[in-house]
């Protein structure tokens, strides 16, 4: 049976979900699943992981404390060199690509990036990757290598419930010194404005399907009989119609709402990374080829400036 490291990702002592997504896919390709844990005081999350792998290799050392791509290259490539894993799958995040380009020219391993599925044929993967944002996928085959790595989007695979338990075994720090051209100075956290999307229960997204910012007072006023705050896609930010500190995806913040209602939103990857931890998405948009409703619970498929104005007539029906 080939092995599978899958690089764990955790910050500011948080376990990552994108993690958790790694491993299970990892876990579908019926190989031995080894997630490779750096940091300072990591038991917690080896017991966490330990659910999800078949085997937890943690170096747990003060120098892993904060992300450090150079002695987290250091650490990986004396790992897999011992252990001699089939594959390697790192996150698509800024620490991900840290290591993922270098780590697999350093290895000679056979790699790609950005990946939203992955299967064996034989012994070979076969990636599946999105184009055009979102809506036709690709298939990758790699070229013969006795290593192959991949970099996972977050939020392509949802989580499965852990139900392993995996042995979990502590190594020494193969890395003999801390690297000296590269220092973790400090976390810098945007500033926090009026509100917290963050926080949000209800959240009112907008995307460029709003138009024009002379239809921001419909959306308010629908937020405001919701109960709800307001946010938006990048191309809303962009434009200048809501604040930076409302943008929720990659480049923005992630949100985790109760109920996520997405107006005019295409539902590009960038923006869907913000906003997958939603417990219920409601798209309105025109195209029903829009990538968001892969993502809603529910859909509607119409021009969001007829069906936003309904929206708040029946809201103030309902309220009498």
């Amino acid at each position: 049976m080939h092995e599978i490291f899958v690089l764990a990702e955790h910050r500011q002592g948080e376990l990552r979900d994108v993690t958790l997504e790694m491993l299970t896919l990892a876990s579908q390709l019926d190989s031995k699943v080894t997630a490779v844990l750096l940091g300072s005081g990591m038991d917690a999350f080896a017991s966490k992981l330990a659910s999800f792998a078949d085997r937890v290799l943690v170096v747990d050392d003060p120098m892993f404390a904060n992300w450090n791509a150079i002695n987290a290259q250091a650490a990986l490539v004396a790992l897999i060199n011992k252990d001699k894993p089939h594959m390697v799958i790192v996150p698509n995040t800024g620490q991900g690509a840290d290591v993922l380009a270098s780590l697999a020219l350093e290895l000679g391993a056979s790699f790609t990036s950005d990946i939203i599925g992955l299967a064996l044929e034989g012994d070979k993967p076969v990636a599946t990757r999105a184009y055009y944002g979102g809506k036709i996928n690709g298939r990758i085959e790699f070229k013969d290598a006795e290593l192959y790595m991949v970099g996972l989007r977050e939020g392509a695979i949802p989580a499965a419930e852990g139900s392993k338990s995996g042995a979990i075994e502590k190594v020494d720090n193969p890395v003999a010194a801390d690297a000296t051209d590269r220092k973790f100075l400090d976390y810098e956290q945007p500033a926090i404005g009026d509100v917290d999307i963050t926080q949000s229960t209800l959240l009112v997204s907008v995307g460029r399907g709003l138009r024009e910012d002379k239809n921001m007072p419909m959306v308010e006023e629908l937020a405001g009989l919701m109960g709800a705050d307001v946010s938006g896609s990048r191309a809303v930010v962009d434009a200048g119609w809501l604040p930076a500190d409302r943008q929720v995806g990659i480049s923005g913040k992630t949100v985790k709402p109760k109920l996520y209602l997405a107006l005019g939103i295409s539902g590009a990857f960038q923006h869907v990374t913000g906003m997958k931890g939603a417990d219920l998405v409601v798209a309105i948009n025109k195209d029903p080829d829009a990538p968001i409703f892969q993502y809603a619970d529910y859909g509607i498929v119409d021009d969001l400036l007829k069906v936003v104005p309904a929206l708040i007539d029946k809201l103030k029906e309902m309220k009498g």
